[in-house]
């Protein structure tokens, strides 16, 4: 099964995918892709009223783009989808959401952190996500870490399933004045 990520970097590859490391820069273009994705892909899965409440405890936080652990992946010059992982103990949220703790994590006892994954509507189911949580698994193996958590949204639990993760804690928080589903999933890193 070694042959299987190089098989899906060709085919991302020659989907005219690139991706690479977030700048401040970045900011003004992301915001629209990050508003439409929390707009318009959870449809389905909540309504209007708890879409609405998604977006207190949604959004990005910028340390990741500090950081340098925050991904873009355009085609043609267009930002398909963002997201990113994070050495730091937040599992969630963005900079308007409170109780953020930018403590570092130990690699050997903690685990990473998935944050802030947005694909834009247009791009949907084409493999922006697989291809953003395959660069933030290798960049967290890189430095050390052994697993991953991520904070799920129920639009974004089946990608996170199908890239191997298992839901550890179901939950729901309501920052946003209605409760929002979410689950708390993991991921062990094996070796690359």
């Amino acid at each position: 099964m070694r042959w299987l990520p190089v098989i899906c970097s060709y085919i991302l590859y020659s989907m005219g995918f690139v991706s690479r490391v977030a700048t401040q820069g970045d900011l003004p273009a992301l915001m629209p892709v990050i508003d439409a994705a929390i707009g318009e892909l959870q449809k389905g899965f909540l309504d209007a009223a708890q879409i609405e409440s998604s977006r207190a405890i949604m959004g990005l936080d910028t340390q990741l783009i500090d950081d340098g652990t925050y991904f873009v992946v355009e085609e043609a010059g267009r930002i398909a989808g963002c997201g990113g992982w994070s050495r730091r103990a937040t599992l969630y949220g963005g900079d308007h959401s409170a109780g953020r703790d930018a403590a570092l994590l130990d690699p050997e006892v903690e685990p990473a952190k998935v944050r802030a994954m947005y694909t834009h509507p247009d791009f949907a189911r084409r493999g922006v996500g697989r291809l953003i949580l395959r660069l933030c698994e290798q960049a967290a193996r890189k430095e050390g870490f052994r697993r991953l958590d991520l904070m799920g949204t129920m639009a974004g639990r089946p990608l996170y399933e199908s890239a191997g993760f298992r839901v550890v804690e179901e939950l729901t928080d309501a920052a946003g004045g209605v409760p929002v589903p979410l689950v708390r999933m993991r991921k062990a890193l094996g070796p690359e």
